[in-house]
């Protein structure tokens, strides 16, 4: 997970700079993280690359666990301000429903504007 996670953070960086040096605007990239277990490689630089990318603002990181997700490393991997959620059954078509419409919304905003109001999620549970 944590070499899956680097790979996908540098492939980003990458295409990124290609913008950059293009002149084409873009949005703030959104990485998800879905999975139904737990690492197996050394992944507490990936982590710790998340929340450097998520503070400066370069990404938007969103961990989703599914049966037999390891939460609690979850957790560590994930920004504070955006927890992982847990998927609610196997409603990975809601999820990838929510996350179109989502980015609907976001391309009708200018990139680097303000934060928009995004559709209710209902294909996630709350674990208590």
């Amino acid at each position: 997970m944590g070499e899956a996670i680097n790979y996908a953070l540098d492939l980003l960086e990458e295409r990124k700079e290609n913008y950059r040096e293009n002149g084409i605007q873009y949005y703030r990239p959104w990485v998800w993280l879905i999975t139904d277990g737990a690492p197996t490689d050394y992944w507490q630089n990936a982590a710790q690359r998340v929340r450097d990318a998520e503070n400066n603002r370069k990404i938007s990181f969103f961990t989703v666990g599914v049966k037999g997700a390891d939460i609690t490393t979850l957790s560590q991997i994930a920004p504070p301000e955006r927890p992982p959620i847990w998927l609610d059954g196997l409603k990975f078509r809601d999820m990838f429903l929510w996350l179109s419409q989502s980015m609907k919304q976001v391309s009708h905003s200018k990139p680097g504007g303000t934060m928009i109001a995004l559709p209710s999620v209902g294909w996630s549970q709350v674990s208590v």
